[in-house]
């Protein structure tokens, strides 16, 4: 059985294994592309809002999800990712700041119980972004892990001048499919990549 199933997000189903995430020309605004270069799910950040909002649609422009920050400028914090048809909260992304170590973990939102974790690769390379003149430049990489820290995917930054991820989740039997893709456009745009 699949453990993500309590995590299904009813307006969308994202059922491939591999996800191209790319910033658009405007800042903060991003889409998520299948394997055949079908446009998926679009993202964008809200401005000029108290508490970061990043409403979600699928391919038709409807309203699948949102994320919201819980409080205001919530850097280091949880970004909770409700239903827009349910109205349901499902998870939350929590970010763990550090200099040295991109952590964020996705959470039941109800349990709080850890679903699965993204960790940035290389404490050199997360210094040399943070602290060194164009150290945005340097591609991130993540490694995705599930709730007994197994390896379950691995988001790669790629160097182009708009903001390009590969999402590839090998084993998504535990791990919620959405919330990894959305985390991928929420950590770029929240960390000012």
């Amino acid at each position: 059985m699949d453990e993500t199933q309590g995590y299904d997000i009813r307006g969308i189903e994202l059922t491939d294994d591999r996800y191209t995430v790319e910033q658009g020309f405007v800042r903060n605004k991003y889409r998520a592309l299948d394997p055949d270069g079908n446009v998926v799910l679009r993202g964008k950040q809200k401005m000029l809002k108290m508490k970061e909002e990043f409403p979600f649609v699928d391919a038709d422009g409807n309203e699948v999800f949102t994320v919201k920050a819980g409080g205001i400028t919530d850097i280091a914090g949880n970004y909770v990712l409700s239903d827009a048809e349910t109205g349901a909260d499902l998870v939350i992304l929590d970010n763990d700041y550090s200099l040295l170590q991109d952590t964020w973990k996705i959470r039941d939102a109800t349990t709080e119980a850890k679903l699965a974790e993204i960790n940035s690769r290389g404490a050199m390379v997360t210094l040399a972004r943070n602290i060194v003149p164009f150290g945005g430049w340097i591609p991130h990489r993540y490694e995705i892990t599930d709730q007994s820290g197994a390896h379950v995917g691995s988001i790669d930054g790629q160097f182009s001048l708009r903001d390009r991820y590969e999402i590839t989740i090998d084993d998504a039997s535990s791990v919620p499919k959405e919330p990894v893709v959305a985390a991928a456009m929420v950590i770029d745009a929240i960390q000012g990549n």
